[in-house]
């Protein structure tokens, strides 16, 4: 494996629609006239978080052993390709890049986003890092709908509003969702490597079975809830275009799906999530 391509692997492109999305519909979702370049920064952000984060949780399950018999993708640390030091540099460089850029908004638009700002990097570091890392506690999903739902897109929609408004809260919710149902897969996936370490997520917690009712019910919630953004926007009912992209995923995990193949289900999952959020976007747009 060549450089670029270890370091691509290691910021794991399969989970970037949580990241990309967000800011998308939440730009989308603003009533004011668009501003590119606050738009363009907020997706520096957010993406770079999103790999700071990937490559945090690299670094940390890594010494600690916890990717010793991995399922999923190649861990750069766990496998070797990468020294720890090397990994824990390169997510320090992405969560720096997004501080510089956020910076950047956060002085044009609220010295508030600072504080906004300082809180997701502390949430992405210690997912998996420090002493008691709340991902090994089973609280990742409440974490990743907060800040990869409710604070990515509602933010990208203060950027362009200065304001928080009903419709931005509303299309943060099913943005949140489908980056909760990117996590759900991932930590069925490693549901029994996880058992064997003692990292406690939320489907070691909640067991086999309740881990795939949760993935259909999050996902199911997060496009019911574009029935409600319909009453404030009717075309973004357009985000119903990813349900037919749903139906294999949520099968494999209701068949019983396990290891490798629950892989293309993380796939399938940032599709449907990619796919359902640029049609959301696209009608948000169409109908102001």
């Amino acid at each position: 494996m060549n450089t670029i391509s270890r370091w691509l692997v290691g910021a794991r492109p399969k989970t970037w629609p949580a990241a990309i999305v967000p800011v998308i519909v939440g730009t989308a979702a603003a009533e004011s006239e668009l501003t590119y370049w606050r738009a363009l920064v907020a997706l520096v952000v957010s993406l770079s978080l999103q790999i700071g984060v990937n490559l945090a949780n690299d670094y940390s399950d890594g010494i600690r052993g916890t990717d010793k018999d991995r399922v999923g993708p190649v861990r750069l640390v766990a496998s070797g390709l990468a020294s720890p030091r090397a990994v824990l540099l390169a997510a320090f460089v992405a969560f720096g890049i997004a501080a510089c850029s956020g910076a950047i908004v956060a002085i044009t638009v609220s010295y508030w986003l600072f504080a906004v700002g300082a809180a997701a990097i502390a949430a992405a570091w210690f997912y998996t890092g420090g002493t008691k890392p709340y991902g090994y506690l089973g609280l990742g999903e409440v974490f990743v709908f907060v800040f990869f739902g409710l604070v990515a897109s509602c933010g990208s929609t203060f950027l362009q509003d200065e304001r928080i408004t009903a419709l931005g809260v509303g299309c943060s919710i099913p943005v949140g969702l489908f980056a909760v149902a990117l996590l759900i897969t991932n930590n069925l996936r490693d549901r029994p490597a996880d058992l064997l370490s003692n990292k406690k997520t939320l489907a070691v917690r909640m067991g086999d079975a309740p881990t795939r009712i949760l993935y259909c019910v999050v996902v199911s919630i997060a496009f019911g809830f574009l029935l409600y953004l319909a009453l404030l926007r009717p075309w973004v009912l357009l985000g119903f275009l990813g349900v037919p992209l749903a139906v294999s995923p949520i099968k494999t995990v209701v068949n019983g799906a396990k290891g490798q193949a629950l892989i293309a289900v993380l796939g399938a999952t940032g599709k449907v999530q990619m796919v359902t959020g640029l049609a959301m976007a696209v009608g948000l747009i169409v109908g102001k």
